[in-house]
């Protein structure tokens, strides 16, 4: 003999009427649950006051700032880092390119997509920079120097 069951639509009738039941008596289960938990039961099932803005003290950070403007410079981290900053707030502006060690040399690596930069430079950086662009830092051609040279290029000094 085979007995064939298949999932009903609905709930079951046992469920059904374990619902019926404790719907019927949710007034007793409610008193039962105050009595043995000392009232907290129906205190966190009554609807909190919303909070009131009197009183209180915001500071909004984004607008505190007063609208100087950016004092950019060229800064060479000690990382490699070719940034430009604002010296006013200290934040970064735009990566620049990153000085690289390749065979023996630091080397300028402009942030080109063609060098595989997931943020490159906009194009007019990338225009006026090219030139630089896989150029080797010296003894007479250092850090400082480079800097500077961007910094000319760009129209910062």
């Amino acid at each position: 003999m085979v007995e064939i069951i298949s999932k009903r639509d609905g709930s079951r009738r046992e469920d059904a009427a374990m619902r019926r039941l404790i719907e019927q008596n949710r007034a007793t289960i409610t008193r039962l649950a105050d009595h043995i938990s000392g009232g907290s039961y129906s205190a966190g099932k009554a609807a909190k006051p919303k909070p009131e803005a009197k009183g209180l003290i915001i500071h909004s950070v984004g607008s505190a700032r007063s609208a100087i403007e950016a004092s950019t410079r060229i800064r060479i981290s000690l990382n490699g880092r070719v940034i430009m900053v604002d010296e006013n707030s200290g934040r970064q502006l735009h990566h620049i390119g990153d000085l690289k060690r390749r065979d023996g040399n630091d080397v300028f690596v402009l942030a080109t997509k063609a060098n595989h930069y997931f943020s490159p430079v906009d194009e007019d950086i990338a225009a006026a920079l090219a030139d630089l662009d896989g150029g080797r830092l010296e003894a007479d051609y250092g850090e400082e120097q480079l800097a500077a040279d961007i910094g000319n290029r760009l129209g910062m000094n």
